[in-house]
């Protein structure tokens, strides 16, 4: 078989794992390790406080500095309540595409990294695999890798993070913040709204104000800082609240996502609406103390820029034969991670993000042609 066919087998098995963030990935890291051993590669998994999810990282080839890190996800968004035409879970090939969850984001590129694996293990120089879980909710799983593989492996040349790019090189993307707003109320009927606190309208204000900054934010962008869209962008992606139309409700939540160029702080852009959460906290447990508002960051990463990486855009460039200016993206992933842990990091995968997160998510049947041909020209340039 070849390292072709290898890949789209090895598409075909990733994707049938059910790897959606609310879940386990232990199921695919296990067959991950099951494959490296096969091809003689101790693996190292890195698992979260449960033991329900893990990362894994695992060094092809000599254990030498000089290597390339090729970083992938495990995790996928959910398929609930969008319209496929087929089961998501079932690699099916049309049109000229590959579709199925996560063919784009970014299954494929794992797929591809595996199959040349018996390439790269007759290296000189390593490629270090990493893959990790709950990028998808605010890339919380990478961290505890990284430190590992940090302290760990031979210094390399770069992480590669193989985020769908087609195949173009990218040096700079968005930080991300994700924040919970919980609000207690105070039940009562609500034809006596001086008798109780309705926890959703403390939240409708609050929404209101961050609402308020994400077109502070809109209106005062950098225009030319090489970002689509060029400001930080600010949106609420959860909320529930309230029992019924006629009780003042005991209860609101709220999740909004900031996302941040490398120049924006994100703790003094939510200054205003930190005050504001105090502001009202304080009036509520005035006349309730059991009422309130807590505000939780459930996750953060920071953004990636291009310090540093020129040597590692040199090298990139020799295997996909582009010259372009590298470009930026408004998406947040790991390769801030990364940076940040010392390596010189850049962004480069099959596939384009436009077609994933959707239903029937596909990636091009000549990206992840292409994606072979890069593995190829890389397991060539390591040997």
């Amino acid at each position: 078989m070849t390292d072709y066919a290898t890949a789209r087998s090895i598409l075909e098995t990733l994707i049938a794992f059910d790897t959606t963030s609310a879940r386990s990935n232990l199921a695919l890291i296990e067959w991950v390790e099951a494959y490296l051993a096969e091809h003689g590669v101790a693996s190292t998994r890195v698992p979260n406080e449960s033991g329900e999810k893990a990362n894994l990282f695992a060094t092809v080839g000599p254990s030498v500095e000089g290597g390339v890190i090729l970083s992938g996800h495990s995790d996928v968004v959910p398929v609930e309540g969008q319209d496929w035409s087929a089961d998501p879970w079932t690699l099916r090939e049309e049109g000229g595409r590959y579709v199925g969850r996560g063919s784009c984001d970014m299954k494929g590129f794992l797929a591809l990294a595996l199959a040349y694996v018996p390439r790269f293990v007759r290296g000189s120089k390593p490629v270090h695999l990493a893959i990790s879980y709950d990028e998808e909710v605010g890339c919380k799983g990478a961290p505890a890798m990284i430190e590992r593989m940090a302290a760990t492996i031979p210094a390399p040349r770069l992480a590669l993070i193989g985020e769908p790019s087609s195949m173009r090189i990218i040096t700079g993307h968005k930080g991300i913040s994700v924040f919970e707003v919980t609000v207690r109320g105070h039940e009562a009927h609500s034809s006596l709204v001086d008798h109780g606190i309705s926890a959703n309208m403390i939240a409708v204000r609050l929404m209101a104000k961050l609402d308020q900054i994400a077109r502070s934010l809109a209106e005062n962008a950098v225009r030319d800082n090489g970002f689509d869209p060029p400001q930080a962008t600010l949106t609420i992606g959860e909320m529930q609240g309230g029992t019924a139309a006629n009780i003042l409700a005991g209860h609101a939540r709220f999740v909004f996502d900031l996302r941040c160029p490398p120049d924006v702080d994100p703790q003094a852009t939510l200054a205003p609406f930190r005050q504001l959460c105090a502001e009202l906290d304080a009036g509520m447990k005035a006349r309730f103390p059991q009422t309130g508002i807590s505000l939780e960051q459930l996750s953060s990463a920071p953004p990636m820029t291009a310090a540093g990486s020129e040597e590692a855009v040199a090298f990139v460039r020799t295997l996909t034969g582009e010259n372009a200016r590298p470009s930026q993206v408004a998406y947040a992933a790991e390769g801030g991670q990364f940076q940040a842990a010392g390596f010189p990091t850049l962004i480069c995968g099959p596939g384009s993000i436009a077609q994933a997160h959707q239903p029937d998510e596909w990636i091009a049947i000549s990206q992840f042609e292409e994606g072979a041909r890069f593995m190829e020209r890389l397991a060539e340039a390591l040997a």
